[in-house]
């Protein structure tokens, strides 16, 4: 338990990261995108707006998820991170929404400006940036084996893809197509949609107690494979921030005492932490007999 809440901590750094590149991004892409009348790359930074929320709901989440169990969370609170992602998900959704009007307005208007070549390369710049923070935070997730500083990495690598379109709309504006600017920032906008919607259904299937059936299934293959263990009676698995919790019913033979089951047990939890990485497993015993 102590190596996960040191973990998290060591989560925290990427999550700093990812909010200090945002600000700063988010900063530099608004102002050059309305001086240099670029839809597209003003959208990219409010979709860079988008992710300090985002990047602040992890890192209040990590810190929230530090604290020990107490009387009421005997579970700990691991979950905060994912509350917090579910808030960000609603907040993404309004922005991603705002963009898409404005960029429908644009396409409305009888004209269009094309924007200034210093938009363009501010995007590519940009795109450059969040590949950097993107490699940093995926070589610490994969370090420390954290689940959400993993996916924030994600989002790291989506936001440097976005900036990359960004200067491909912006410089095919440059050459007779101007409609491509507030297209580009239409198409970020869904973006920005698409990963509100990909968290909300993430957030709400572990809140929920969802697991992924396939990692069930070898869950249980792997148990199966134990020596001792007759029968996988019952399996429940459910996630709690970057840990998963596992209760389990085996069957074993009725002659052994409670020496040799609980043997069976910690030969269980020592194999499930190695091949799937689950720290935290309930397992009960029943005679084999009586769970036929």
């Amino acid at each position: 338990m102590d190596n996960t809440y040191n973990d998290i901590k060591q989560g925290e750094r990427g999550a700093w990261l990812s909010i200090l590149a945002y600000i700063c991004l988010a900063g530099v892409k608004l102002a050059i995108g309305y001086f240099a009348l670029s839809e597209a790359l003003s959208a990219d930074g409010l979709n860079n707006a988008t992710d300090i929320i985002a990047s602040v709901a992890v890192l209040i989440g990590l810190r929230i998820s530090r604290k020990p169990p107490d009387a009421d969370h005997r579970y700990g609170h691991f979950r905060a991170e994912t509350v917090a992602s579910l808030i960000a998900s609603f907040i993404m959704a309004v922005v991603g929404l705002q963009v898409l009007y404005q960029a429908v307005t644009k396409f409305r208007a009888d004209s269009y400006a094309s924007p200034d070549m210093i938009a363009a390369w501010t995007a590519l710049l940009c795109a450059g940036v969040m590949y950097l923070v993107y490699l940093y935070n995926i070589r610490l997730a994969q370090k420390i084996g954290s689940n959400a500083l993993a996916a924030a990495a994600q989002d790291n690598r989506s936001d440097a893809l976005v900036s990359v379109g960004t200067f491909v709309g912006i410089m095919g504006s440059q050459f007779g197509l101007p409609w491509l600017d507030p297209l580009t920032a239409f198409l970020v906008g869904l973006i920005i949609c698409k990963t509100a919607w990909d968290i909300f259904r993430d957030s709400t299937h572990a809140l929920t107690d969802g697991f992924d059936a396939a990692e069930l299934q070898a869950i249980k293959q792997t148990v199966r494979e134990i020596s001792g263990v007759k029968k996988i009676v019952d399996v429940k698995a459910r996630v709690h921030g970057n840990n998963t919790f596992v209760d389990m019913t085996i069957a074993v033979e009725p002659h052994l005492n409670v020496s040799e089951s609980h043997e069976i047990t910690e030969r269980i939890e020592r194999r499930i932490q190695e091949a799937h990485g689950i720290a935290h497993a309930h397992i009960h015993i029943e005679p084999f007999e009586t769970a036929k």
